[in-house]
């Protein structure tokens, strides 16, 4: 049966004009947005993309924005001529481009395990430990002169002992670093809570199929406060006054309409995901910035706990709490989102007690290309490429040293 174009628009959480445009050939597809479209037409995602000029362009602009060398500037505005030209050159930079991408997420993978995983920082203090008394003892028994049969049997015994835990702990080491290959696995509680949050065909997941005590707690106070806002928000009544509140509907004209707190119809919406909210992610941080929840939207790359990126409108609204700050936002892969953030203050336990602050960003795909204001961010400054960004903290292990714009502090 044919299906009509608003149908399908309204499917993927698009306008029926951008929809003609796509179909036209006059507005670039992303990745993301070809698999709703496949999702919803079911069909293959690799045959919608297939053949399209538009997705080949939008792949070598991702491949020329990537640092690379320093001082290299493509041409831009001969990519249309290049790829028509030479389309087998042009095919082989598009694998090579998305092949060095592969590789840069293994590489932060690796790189975050290698600085952050505490097992690891561990294992690696046991096998410095045990190489230094097993140093110590041999230099005792070599350099000094006469030592008493006890004493020396005492020593012997020492170096059996840390030999054999230098052994064991090396043992253990090669077989966690043999695990990185895998590809997947959560390495802390707040990980494996997201990705047991983000299973899909789970209305209520279950806290006990996750598999550590913490994750396990953490994922029942997350359940707990969801079921709390629906029981204060239902998704009819939230679904209902959706239409009245614009287009793209506005979560404070939303609010005001239910005549609920602004922050709990932004959790629910990122919960409930209704129509025009499609795809949506929340992050929400404590006052001192760290992150509490991650729920990633849509082709929002979110970095490892502990990471995130200073230039998040999340953190501008914990400066002006009650103020909702809606701004678009573009990522270094070239994608838009839009943005709500809002910060609140309580004081739960009374005048004489401490006084918190709690901040949210609702994300939410944007389509098309970014407008001029969009604002720059990144996922975290270490996996970061945007070379002269001015709140950068670290160097990224993605550019190259010299192309790095360090901060005067």
């Amino acid at each position: 049966m044919a299906r009509r174009q608003a149908d399908i628009a309204r499917a993927v959480g698009i306008s029926p004009a951008y929809l003609n445009l796509i179909e036209h050939n006059r507005r670039p597809v992303g990745a993301d947005l070809i698999a709703r479209l496949a999702e919803v037409l079911e069909v293959p995602p690799d045959e919608l993309a297939e053949g399209r000029e538009e997705v080949r362009i939008a792949a070598l602009r991702e491949a020329a924005a990537h640092p690379v060398a320093v001082g290299t500037v493509p041409e831009l505005d001969q990519i249309t001529e290049f790829l028509a030209r030479f389309p087998g050159w042009s095919g082989l930079l598009i694998a090579h481009a998305r092949r060095g991408a592969g590789l840069e997420r293994q590489l932060v993978d690796l790189s975050d395990r290698m600085t952050r995983d505490p097992y690891l920082l561990t294992t690696l203090h046991e096998v410095l430990s045990a190489v230094t008394s097993v140093r110590s003892t041999a230099a005792i028994l070599v350099e000094e002169g006469e030592i008493s049969a006890e004493w020396r049997q005492r020593f012997h015994a020492n170096l059996h002992q840390d030999s054999q835990r230098l052994s064991l702990t090396a043992q253990a080491l090669v077989a966690y670093l043999d695990s990185f290959e895998a590809e997947g696995q959560a390495t802390t509680p707040q990980e494996e809570v997201e990705a047991w949050l983000a299973e899909p065909g789970v209305a209520d997941p279950d806290p006990g199929d996750l598999t550590s005590d913490a994750a396990r707690a953490m994922a029942a106070d997350l359940l707990a406060g969801m079921l709390d806002d629906r029981d204060a928000l239902s998704d009819r009544a939230l679904t209902e006054a959706i239409p009245a509140a614009g287009t793209p509907p506005d979560p404070v004209r939303l609010a005001a309409r239910l005549g609920q707190p602004l922050d709990l119809v932004i959790r629910r919406l990122a919960d409930l995901r209704p129509e025009g909210f499609q795809g949506a992610g929340l992050l929400v941080c404590d006052g001192s910035g760290v992150l509490t929840l991650r729920r990633a939207a849509l082709g929002f790359a979110l970095p490892r706990p502990g990471d995130s990126c200073a230039l998040w409108p999340l953190y501008h609204a914990l400066a002006v709490p009650q103020v909702a700050l809606a701004r678009i936002v573009v990522t270094p892969d070239g994608r838009a989102f839009r943005t709500l953030s809002f910060a609140q203050r309580s004081q739960p336990l009374g005048l004489d007690g401490p006084l918190l602050t709690e901040a949210l960003m609702l994300i939410l795909p944007f389509d098309g290309p970014p407008p001029d204001d969009a604002l720059p961010i990144g996922p975290a400054c270490r996996i970061c490429p945007r070379a002269d960004c001015p709140a950068r903290r670290e160097p990224s292990i993605l550019v190259p040293q010299g192309g790095q714009a360090q901060r005067s502090l």
